[in-house]
């Protein structure tokens, strides 16, 4: 163990464990409502809490997010009580558009959020199911470089069957990660507030270099190792909403259990818990205030959610960072569009990317993907077919839309090929592709759908004699989601391959120009 939807100011939630149930202060409320009246009998410390955060730089056209407007809060946060730590409820390597470039040779990887947080100067932060989408060798890669600790109790490094601590080498000497974490403070009277955290991750991206062990008995054994080494016990996870609330039921003497995984921000009560989450990609950040009874030892804290806007100036020493790293991103995307930051719709409804509904239904964001690939082949095919897998922004889409928010959608690109394909084996397609719902190799899908127990295009069910002609990704026909479906497949009768000139040749430029006619 290492010592070491939402408004302007939104809801403030005030959570008192000596007297009960949150209260709300409406916006017109002076700051003093959100800090308590100092006693020189207690201690006062801050939290800056976020969660699920891909991107470094604001989005939605500018009006939300931006990790350096974060660091103005957080600088903020400093003047008001230097006793301020920030963390990171999980998910912030994978996915990004600026994660799939290459620069020099390599992809980044997340190496884009370490090196801001670390500028930041993040205190600590938990893994969540997204850090594992990257190779052992990336992840190895940005624990190394990052400055802040990390801790999970159910995830453990898996090697030849045996299970041991993630670890970072730091100076050349190598550092177990730990279960838990111990941040320290000054108390009034000279002495040390020691105040512990203690993590789980949701076993939901399972990989071979990953153990998970259970989650409620990992965090109950974390909590019952630290309780008595620490004056206070709060929670940083990655679950979703009904495991936090199980973990609350489980462990009552945990005030806050900050979480992330969803996208929404959400604060709930179980007993005497509070389970506070954050918008992803920064959109608001929780600010926790706390206040410590040094003679009666009970804690009390009011949270805020704030709404990082375009009103938060942006921090002049992040903002460098975060310029650099979109220096190259525009550089890149330029090689494609020469615009990446037109605006090119409007979505008035939010357009549903997430990876949980894009691989498991029909979503409006699916819908504009398969019918821009159809566009792109003026409408000349009978379907258009993607994996949901190839949709990589886990988040919704709303406003202004820009070129960059399509590149963010989907980062890997690729060509929309046309397949001249026997209808026997598209039912097996569009079978295998319902059947594997929750996972990449679910189909969103155009101009096809099933009635009863009939796959149908243009209201006729499919023949299986009967060639179609269908507008696929590129990744589809590599035989890897779907591997009835390939090239090389004896019922692919012949494969288009578009040339640079065209439209189908990239995914994201056949949509960009689909919704800027549409």
């Amino acid at each position: 163990m290492k010592y070491c939807k939402f408004l302007l100011i939104a809801v403030l939630s005030i959570f008192i464990v000596s007297c009960g149930s949150p209260k709300n202060i409406k916006d017109s409320s002076p700051l003093s409502a959100y800090q308590f009246k100092k006693d020189t009998a207690k201690t006062y410390f801050n939290i800056l809490q976020i969660n699920d955060v891909y991107e470094i730089a604001p989005i939605q056209g500018g009006k939300f997010g931006g990790m350096a407007r974060v660091e103005t809060v957080r600088q903020n946060l400093l003047k008001e009580d230097k006793n301020t730590m920030t963390v990171l409820a999980g998910d912030f390597l994978n996915p990004s558009l600026i994660g799939t470039m290459k620069v020099d040779g390599s992809r980044v990887r997340g190496k884009q959020m370490v090196e801001v947080m670390n500028a930041m100067d993040f205190d600590v932060v938990a893994f969540g199911n997204h850090e594992f989408d990257l190779s052992y060798t990336s992840l190895q890669d940005r624990l190394n470089e990052s400055k802040f600790d990390w801790i999970s109790a159910n995830t453990l490094h898996n090697k030849d069957g045996k299970h041991h601590y993630f670890h970072k080498v730091v100076n050349g000497k190598k550092e177990n990660l730990q279960d838990s974490f111990v941040k320290e403070f000054m108390n009034s009277d000279g002495s040390i507030l020691k105040v512990g955290f203690i993590s789980v991750c949701i076993p939901s991206n399972p990989k071979s270099y990953v153990y998970y062990g259970d989650m409620y008995e990992e965090i109950k054994r974390a909590y019952n190792e630290i309780k008595d080494k620490v004056d206070v016990v709060l929670g940083l996870t990655h679950l979703s909403i009904a495991q936090d609330k199980k973990v609350a039921e489980l462990l009552p003497n945990v005030p806050l259990i900050m979480g992330g995984h969803e996208h929404t921000n959400s604060y709930d009560k179980v007993g005497d818990v509070i389970i506070t989450k954050a918008d992803a990609n920064a959109k608001t950040a929780y600010i926790h205030r706390f206040e410590y009874d040094l003679n009666t030892k009970k804690v009390q804290f009011k949270s805020e959610l704030k709404e990082i806007n375009d009103q938060i100036p942006t921090d002049e020493k992040v903002g460098a960072v975060v310029s650099k790293w979109q220096k190259i991103l525009k550089e890149k995307i330029q090689d494609i569009v020469s615009n990446p930051y037109e605006v090119i719709y409007n979505a008035k409804i939010p357009l549903d990317a997430r990876e949980t509904p894009i691989r498991s239904v029909q979503t409006n964001m699916g819908d504009i993907i398969t019918k821009a690939m159809s566009f792109a082949y003026d409408d000349k095919v009978d379907c258009a077919l993607v994996n949901g897998g190839s949709v990589r922004i886990d988040d919704e889409l709303e406003g202004d839309i820009n070129v960059v928010d399509i590149f963010r959608v989907l980062p890997y690109g690729g060509s929309v090929l046309k397949v001249d394909i026997k209808g026997s084996l598209l039912k097996q397609v569009l079978d295998y592709g319902q059947n594997a719902a929750g996972t990449g190799a679910y189909l969103q899908r155009f101009n096809v759908k099933k009635e009863g127990d009939e796959w149908m295009i243009q209201n006729n069910p499919i023949q299986n004699d009967k060639i179609y002609k269908v507008a696929f990704s590129d990744y589809l026909l590599r035989g890897l989601d779907i591997p009835i479906l390939s090239d090389k497949s004896p019922d692919v009768l012949n494969v288009y391959k578009p040339k640079a000139d065209e439209l189908s040749y990239d995914i994201r430029k056949a949509i960009i120009t689909y919704l800027k006619n549409k």
